[in-house]
């Protein structure tokens, strides 16, 4: 199973993933509230795949999708956007995110998403 880190400004919004992937047998081993958080979360517990919110205070999920490549250029990372954000969401994939989940998601979405990133970089 892997290992996650939940990046979101809101919390109800962590609080909702972490159920999702914690009801699948994967483990939560961090959370953040900012971009900031994240890159020093992701610096501090490498883990496994990383779901990161696109807009959030400090630094936006883009930037911290950036700084985490810096860390580890083989990170997996997911990005979880609201509807219409295309555009957002093709800057966070070009800097370096696997896949996207479009917000409201569905718990199902979420896990083959996360699952789907682990599996490519097993291959």
């Amino acid at each position: 199973m892997a290992r996650v880190l939940v990046a979101d400004d809101a919390s109800f919004m962590r609080q909702m993933i972490r159920e999702i992937v914690e009801a699948e047998g994967h483990e939560v081993v961090g959370e953040a509230s900012d971009g900031d958080e994240a890159v020093e979360e992701f610096k501090r517990l490498h883990p496994d795949v990383v779901t990161m919110d696109i807009v959030m205070p400090r630094r936006s999920g883009i930037d911290a999708v950036k700084g985490i490549i810096e860390i580890d250029p083989g990170a997996r990372i997911v990005m979880c956007s609201a509807l219409g954000q295309e555009t957002l969401v093709q800057e966070a994939l070009q800097a370096g995110a696997k896949d996207f989940i479009v917000k409201p998601f569905k718990p199902d979405s979420v896990i083959s998403k996360i699952d789907k990133v682990i599996e490519k970089e097993s291959d």
